[in-house]
């Protein structure tokens, strides 16, 4: 299947769609240094990434027409910066808002899928308004914004739209659905809360929500503080594990049964790396000790025994306090780039060939591997099924011609 990714970054969303078996006919970044990481994968032959046909350009200005026709899926890793909490919260002010652009890719493409990522804080009721604007956009991409016209009376036609059910509509259409997740319950190593919107074309009829979450916190919990399976399973002696907390008990005896797995934890997805500050680390690539690590109000790091904070790019290279790992004892150290590149799910041949700040402001930046995989994945699954369902009733179409015109020959 064939695929085409917007604001790809250092290739975290376009690596996880790949991976789910979407060939990528155009992957397309703005920002010279996210590129230079992923021409140096591509000069590795990182799986998946050779294949990728990279496009340093705009957005704004990219010619879609270059794009071969009968694009499967459209993925976007849609720039953040106006919608997060850490941000100016400028919102559809900002330059940066490239929703409407995103949207004339999708009238360019006409793509049978489309898997838009996001901020938690686009859903904040300051841009709620806008946040269900961009849904409305994604539902009738072609009835395009009037010159000159409020983008507040633009979201009225299209709510009225929406409203009387497309009547009268004969565009191009998509069915909607937005969720915001949380990475660690689909087995990234990270509290990471994001929207996703996913969208397929109406005429396909294919009727969509997300996958199951497949890992929670309760499980975590109950392999810990209940039956001990995970610090046996790391050899952590009892003197070594962090206080048991006082809520556990309560929370692991209303804790409902089912069969999803525990939450994945930092020590979980690093234990097997050596100390970034030994001589052992120069074998691994971006594994190097960055010193200076320190807590202070607001930056207490990501407990070892938990999944890690949302990392963070920052404005003026890494904040402090996200980045950084908080062990039992009390020490705290910075996450080395190759560790941080486990918590994003990044496979370990995969490198990043900038300086660490620059090297952790694109992992910051970017969607988990696996989160990115498994959504695009359960997407194949539903054009596949689709397209099967198309396939036998063009078939059976064919067989009644067939034997109808055999019955008249007889005749």
């Amino acid at each position: 299947m064939r695929s085409v990714e917007l604001f790809a970054g250092a290739g975290g969303l376009a690596l996880g769609v790949s991976q789910a078996g979407f060939l990528h006919e155009a992957v397309v970044e703005l920002d010279h240094d996210a590129c230079d990481t992923i021409r140096t994968n591509k000069e590795r032959k990182v799986e998946h990434v050779a294949e990728w046909r990279l496009h340093e350009a705009n957005v704004k200005s990219f010619d879609f027409a270059s794009v071969p026709d009968d694009i499967d899926l459209l993925a976007a890793g849609v720039p953040c910066q106006p919608w997060s909490i850490g941000g100016k919260h400028r919102g559809y002010e900002d330059e940066r808002n490239l929703f409407p652009d995103t949207i004339r890719a999708v009238v360019a493409l006409r793509p049978k899928a489309i898997l838009i990522e996001n901020v938690k804080g686009l859903t904040r009721p300051t841009f709620a308004n806008y946040f269900t604007y961009i849904q409305f956009m994604l539902e009738f991409p072609e009835l395009r914004r009037l010159p000159d016209e409020e983008w507040t009376d633009h979201r009225k036609r299209l709510e009225e739209l929406v409203s009387s059910s497309g009547k009268g509509y004969g565009g191009l259409r998509y069915r909607v659905v937005p969720k915001l997740v949380n990475a660690a319950d689909y087995g990234v190593p990270q509290r990471r809360e994001r929207v996703f919107i996913v969208a397929f074309r109406t005429d396909l009829g294919i009727e969509w929500s997300f996958p199951d979450e497949t890992h929670s916190q309760d499980a975590l919990l109950v392999s810990q503080w209940l039956t001990g399976e995970y610090w046996e399973r790391h050899k952590v002696p009892q003197k070594h594990r962090p206080p048991k907390p006082p809520w556990v008990e309560s929370r692991i005896a209303e804790a409902p049964l089912f069969s999803r797995r525990a939450w994945l934890t930092v020590r979980d997805r690093i234990a097997d790396l050596p100390d970034p500050g030994s001589s052992l680390a120069c074998s691994v690539p971006n594994h190097g000790l960055q010193a200076g690590a320190r807590i202070y109000a607001g930056h207490t790091g990501s407990p070892l025994d938990e999944p890690a904070k949302t990392l963070k790019a920052g404005d003026h290279g890494v904040p402090g306090g996200e980045n950084m790992i908080a062990f039992p004892d009390g020490g705290v150290r910075y996450f080395s780039v190759r560790e941080a590149a486990r918590i994003q799910t990044f496979p370990d041949n995969f490198v990043f060939a900038s300086s660490w700040t620059e090297n952790m402001r694109q992992l910051g930046n970017a969607v988990p591997v696996e989160l990115g995989r498994v959504i695009a994945d359960d997407i194949k699954r539903a054009l596949v099924f689709s397209r099967c369902l198309n396939e036998n009733k063009s078939n059976e179409r064919r067989a009644t011609v067939q034997s109808t015109g055999q019955a008249k020959s007889r005749n």
